[in-house]
């Protein structure tokens, strides 16, 4: 429904004032839609990278202490007392990691990459 223009007084009024009515094409809440999609696709590539990564795990089990103690070491401290009571890290931390490591908090490392890096950690026990 278009907004009558200002001289046409004998228009009806509409039903919601023009300051509530968005004046460009794209919706106030579109900017918060996208990071959300966005994080959608992050857990999406983080899933797939857990999945990758249990995969190369049950072919070596070498990779898999390896893998086991790197996350072990990567947890969150006191972690038994928040939600979800998992040894996870903590989402800040992680996101350092990955700026100080590939320029982006974003970023969702390739597979191989972690595989080499628990490798180097496994080597150096």
């Amino acid at each position: 429904m278009a907004l009558p223009a200002p001289s046409d007084a004998s228009a009806a009024p509409s039903a919601a004032p023009p300051s509530a009515t968005p004046t460009s094409s794209a919706s106030p809440l579109a900017a918060h839609a996208e990071p959300t999609a966005r994080a959608r696709g992050r857990a999406g590539a983080w899933a797939s990278l857990g999945a990758t990564l249990v995969g190369r795990a049950l072919r070596n089990p070498a990779v898999a202490i390896d893998l086991l103690r790197v996350a072990w070491r990567f947890r969150r401290r006191f972690w038994w007392r928040k939600p979800p009571f998992l040894p996870i890290p903590d989402a800040t931390y992680v996101r350092w990691r990955m700026h100080t490591a590939y320029g982006d908090a974003d970023t969702v490392p390739p597979a191989a990459d972690l595989i080499r890096y628990a490798r180097w950690v496994g080597r150096q026990r």
